[in-house]
């Protein structure tokens, strides 16, 4: 990937970017991490973008290094239940 960027950002003369955050709402993380710690299981269901979700998650404190994520993307209405069943078969199988 880098050397693909290398040859793409060649000779390139950047015009402008921008960038924007998306601000938690104020304790969220303790109000996670406090649901967590009294059992409580969270789950993520969004209709986000799967990246933007999975950064959300890590800066709410739903996710850590140990956590297994599990994305179900692209899916048909018509194969969304025997998507989720094929999900739930890895989460008991732990992988």
């Amino acid at each position: 990937m880098a050397k693909v960027e290398e040859l793409i950002e060649t000779n390139m003369t950047l015009i402008g970017s921008t960038a924007i955050e998306d601000k938690l709402q104020d304790d969220v993380p303790e109000t996670i991490k406090f649901m967590k710690q009294a059992g409580i299981k969270v789950w993520v269901l969004t209709g986000d973008k799967v990246e933007t979700a999975i950064n959300i998650g890590y800066s709410a404190g739903l996710f850590d290094n140990s956590t297994n994520l599990y994305t179900i993307e692209g899916v048909r209405k018509s194969t969304v239940k025997e998507e989720l069943e094929k999900t739930l078969k890895k989460v008991y199988k732990g992988g």
